[in-house]
């Protein structure tokens, strides 16, 4: 694939109306992502296995970084007096109801019985988490977009 040819991805891509295209041939990876409104792309990332000679869509297209998918929890010891609250299901952590949205909870939110604290995407299907106790958001355990397990820690909640 040559620059004429992802360039020419990319003008169909922006123009067709769809957010994301993956892209896979041979060694080459190409993601582009569009914004809704616009017809320029927001993000494109291309990828090559090493030992080749590299393709560049744009000269500002930037290269594409590893995603942490989960921060590791504190020792035990720090952990005692909080309560974890787990994922119901396998699927991708979503901290906000959608990109423009405001997060649900941050850090230090004090929670009540009820409220919503994530959403996790499975088969399509948005399923809110909600709080089962009362109480303030000590620690977020997964980054926003990640993938989670079944009974995979989400939140340390301070019942206090």
């Amino acid at each position: 694939m040559d620059l004429k040819e992802i360039q020419n991805l990319i003008k169909f891509v922006s123009n067709s109306g769809v957010a994301e295209v993956k892209l896979e041939t041979g060694d080459i990876k190409i993601t582009i992502r569009t914004t809704l409104e616009g017809n320029s792309p927001d993000i494109t990332y291309v990828q090559q296995a090493p030992m080749q000679q590299s393709i560049q869509a744009a000269p500002s297209a930037p290269a594409a970084a590893p995603v942490v998918s989960a921060t590791p929890a504190a020792s035990s010891d720090d952990n005692s007096k909080y309560i974890t609250i787990k994922s119901p299901m396998i699927g991708t952590f979503y901290r906000k109801p959608s990109p423009d949205k405001p997060m649900f909870v941050e850090v230090g939110t004090s929670i009540n019985k009820g409220d919503v604290l994530c959403v996790v995407e499975a088969m399509k299907l948005f399923n809110e988490i909600e709080a089962e106790i009362s109480g303030k958001i000590v620690k977020i355990l997964v980054d926003d977009m990640s993938p989670v397990e079944f009974d995979q820690p989400l939140f340390l909640v301070d019942p206090s």
